[in-house]
């Protein structure tokens, strides 16, 4: 995946940890040495990561229009809606992330005061 990572943004990208085991385990850490590290990245954030805030909930409502009678049937269909999604749709998620990033921050800012007073 790197490879394709690094021709399609070329140095430009960096992996967000979001403490998920997989992405804790020492081996993950060893091969994306350039990553936004958990102390400073929410845990359980999919209010800043585009994909969780809105692309999976569009392809789960297309994915389960119909019903799905096999595990074949349900990877073909998440691969071709996958597929399907259109650009605005990926557009539209990725111009929300500033405002989102601004309210986490803000929300943050209030908890740090909230903790001061207690």
């Amino acid at each position: 995946m790197i490879p394709v990572i690094k021709q399609v943004a070329g140095d430009t990208f960096v992996f967000q940890q979001d403490s998920a085991p997989t992405h804790r385990a020492r081996d993950t850490i060893q091969l994306l040495p350039d990553f936004i590290g958990p102390d400073l990245w929410p845990p359980n954030s999919p209010d800043l990561n585009p994909v969780d805030y809105k692309i999976w909930g569009v392809m789960q409502q297309r994915v389960y229009e119909s019903r799905i009678n096999s595990i074949d049937e349900l990877k073909q269909r998440l691969h071709d809606v996958w597929h399907s999604v259109q650009q605005h749709i990926i557009d539209l998620a990725v111009s929300q992330w500033r405002q989102r990033l601004t309210a986490c921050v803000h929300t943050r800012d209030i908890v740090n005061i909230c903790c001061e007073l207690v």
